[in-house]
């Protein structure tokens, strides 16, 4: 996204579909990945750029020498082994064939049993960092996924120099500069503005070969956000088509640099960013000790926005369950309607949906289906339909779907209430905020809340373009920056008093589902997959 800095005013937009997408059944040469792997090919980064970056500034008419910064947003955590020079092994002869030598991604949840471990060991010896994470460090994070390289490709872990986030990999690339952003060491890597990492202790406990990882394979200078990385490179410049030496700023998660694209910048307003799966942003009083949240993702001090304490939480499951349901179980004759209509499956499938009341199903769902972030932080946990019968129809099945992650969002929303953290405005962003207002109305049904929109498309590009105003100096500070550039659509979703009277009756029910399957009520998801698992090995 190419934006004015001085408006806001979004100039232009370009994307390019990763050319190896997700790696998350099948490696680069067909051969099958093991269970809850999800890769990513770091070629691909550089090729974006390299179209997109030139495309928006064409599209839009202006000047290369009017480009002042660019900003990175990025999921996380999305690890990456490369050399002291920044080369990725993947790159190498010696490890292009090797799954471990690849970025993994997010919601690659194959370090789950490192994770327990680790939980397991925190707790007994260094209790304290826990609670700054709700109680778990989850399998989608840094020192889990180190540790099962460590553990499964001990010659990946040898060779590689530093261990990178993916959005600090591409600042690298930009700015000749390695440096690592505070927001997501503070919310991944278990770092602590003015404390640095957990003590040497804890990473010996895991495994010897990990008790120096802070200073070794994680080292590197931890970065403020909304700070300049670097200038961009000669190299990097002729490529893209820039000046060299404009400013880099510092790398941002996506779903945390959509907070200040809204103009959100007060606590108490907690936003939603729904995609594949969904992240809940929210800031703390600043100067105010972090509240102890249980399965939140993270508090972090000026890991939102500078000045306050960012409180993070999340569902491991939202827009991807969506897209499971319609390529797995929706009839052909549905397809064909939907084509004869000139509407997406999606679209057909929430008209049909919208037609219903609630509750008239009789079915509610849990949202697990990737397993649940917040507030169990247990990727093991796996989805359910319940009350299905003869007659039950897809478009029941969908609404069933949707429910269960508005459901999955309210008990975050209370979760945060009970804990002392304030939750008195919602708001959200991301493709379904942005195209499926079926969802919205469901959302804001379920909450008892109103909802505000992201103005923009694509709110994450224009936080990341925010930051790059401020590390370029055309503002002094994100919240002055956000003023000017963050927009909301002035349509919001309020809530029907009838329908919400009956979802409280059926978030009754989906609490009780909650607690009794990830809780310890009965275990059955984790016994089914592992003999799902012992099943596969035998193949």
């Amino acid at each position: 996204m190419l934006v004015n800095a001085l408006t806001g005013e979004e100039l232009a937009t370009a994307a390019l579909d990763y050319p190896h997408a997700v790696m998350d059944t099948h490696f680069l040469d067909g051969s099958p990945l093991p269970p809850d792997f999800a890769l990513q090919h770091p070629g691909d980064y550089l090729q974006v750029l390299e179209y997109t970056v030139p495309k928006v500034v064409k599209d839009a008419g202006v000047s290369p020498s009017s480009v002042v910064g660019i900003g990175i947003d990025f999921t996380t955590c999305s690890p990456l082994p490369v050399y002291r020079d920044g080369m990725p092994l993947c790159f190498t002869e010696k490890f292009k064939n090797h799954p471990h030598a690849y970025v993994k991604l997010w919601k690659h949840h194959a370090a789950q049993k490192y994770a327990n471990k680790l939980n397991e060991i925190l707790a007994e010896i260094y209790p304290s960092i826990l609670a700054k994470y709700g109680g778990k460090i989850s399998s989608e994070w840094m020192v889990p996924k180190v540790w099962q390289t460590l553990a499964e490709a001990p010659e990946v872990f040898d060779e590689a120099d530093y261990f990178v986030e993916s959005a600090d990999w591409v600042v690298w690339q930009l700015s000749g500069e390695f440096v690592r952003n505070a927001c997501m060491a503070g919310y991944k890597s278990m770092y602590v503005p003015g404390v640095g990492y957990p003590p040497r202790e804890v990473y010996a406990a895991l495994d010897e070969r990990l008790a120096d990882l802070p200073q070794t394979k994680l080292g590197g200078r931890v970065v403020p956000i909304a700070t300049k990385a670097g200038g961009l490179t000669e190299a990097m410049a002729k490529k893209l088509g820039l000046v060299p030496g404009i400013a880099i700023a510092v790398a941002s998660a996506d779903a945390h640099v959509t907070v200040p694209a809204l103009g959100i910048g007060s606590e108490g307003k907690l936003l939603a960013i729904m995609g594949t799966s969904t992240c809940h942003m929210i800031l703390g009083r600043a100067g105010e000790p972090a509240k102890i949240v249980p399965g939140m993702c993270g508090a972090v001090e000026d890991g939102i926005v500078p000045g306050f304490t960012g409180y993070e939480a999340g569902q491991s499951c939202v827009g991807d369950h969506f897209a499971w349901f319609v390529e797995n179980l929706v009839p052909a004759e549905y397809k064909d309607a939907a084509q004869k209509k000139g509407v997406s499956i999606h679209a057909y499938l929430a008209e049909l949906a919208d037609k219903l009341t609630p509750g008239e199903s009789g079915v509610i769902a849990l949202d697990w289906w990737n397993g649940n972030r917040s507030i169990l932080v247990d990727a093991d946990l796996t989805g359910v339909f319940l009350g299905m019968t003869l007659a039950t129809k897809p478009e029941e099945l969908y609404r069933a779907l949707v429910e269960a992650t508005a459901y999955g969002t309210r008990i975050i929303v209370e979760n945060f209430i009970e804990n002392g953290v304030p939750v008195e405005e919602f708001y959200a962003a991301g493709g379904i905020a942005e195209k499926d207002p079926f969802t919205m109305q469901l959302y804001s049904d379920v909450l008892g809340m109103e909802i505000k929109i992201s103005g923009s498309p694509q709110a994450p590009a224009l936080g990341a373009s925010i930051f790059a105003a401020v590390a370029a100096g055309v503002y002094p500070s994100v919240s002055e920056a956000s003023a000017k550039m963050g927009k909301l659509k002035p349509l919001t979703y309020k809530p029907y008093p009838e329908a919400k009277a009956v979802y409280d009756k059926l978030y009754a029910e989906y609490k009780t589902l909650h607690d009794y399957f990830g809780r310890g009520g009965n275990d059955v998801m984790k016994r089914l997959k592992a003999i799902a698992a012992e099943a596969k090995s035998k193949k």
